[in-house]
């Protein structure tokens, strides 16, 4: 009889304490919030000469099916294929890059050949471009850090 005792006063005892630890986690999670985030980089990528949208928007042809990688001091550190409409997107954990590294650091590569959307672009050679930030959103508990490229430029020497 003792031990149902304390069996019943362990499990009433787990039901109070249990509320409890979850609300105060919900506090932290709340404090914290605005630090824990994520960096998401993403785009467009068309199937143009610089990778931009052509002088006539609704007539640029998007590149889809390309490899787009994020580059950091020499290194890839991320890669996304674009999908049907030329989209791509990274999401990166910020504890792992610096704003500022990310920002003077990093590139974005796209080492697909042009030719692989138009037969008349390049063979050889690839899209390159410096990263921008656009701004910041929240979802949910997370800080979401929004970059997208500066503008790609064609580098014949990129394989």
């Amino acid at each position: 009889m003792a031990l149902k005792s304390l069996l019943v006063l362990g499990l009433l005892i787990g039901c109070i304490a249990l509320p409890l630890a979850q609300a105060q986690l919900a506090g932290l999670g709340s404090l914290l919030g605005p630090l824990l985030g994520l960096l998401r980089i993403q785009g467009i990528l068309y199937c143009t000469p610089n990778g931009g949208i052509g002088g006539n928007a609704t007539a640029t042809p998007v590149f889809p099916n390309a490899l787009v990688q994020l580059q950091c001091g020499g290194n890839v550190v991320s890669t996304a294929t674009t999908d049907s409409s030329g989209v791509f997107s990274m999401l990166l954990d910020p504890v792992n890059f610096l704003l500022s590294t990310l920002l003077s650091g990093c590139r974005i590569a796209v080492n697909t050949p042009l030719a692989s959307c138009n037969a008349s672009l390049p063979s050889v050679g690839g899209l390159v471009s410096n990263l921008q930030f656009i701004g910041n959103s929240v979802a949910s508990l997370l800080n979401v850090l929004n970059f997208m490229p500066a503008g790609f430029v064609f580098n014949a020497n990129l394989h």
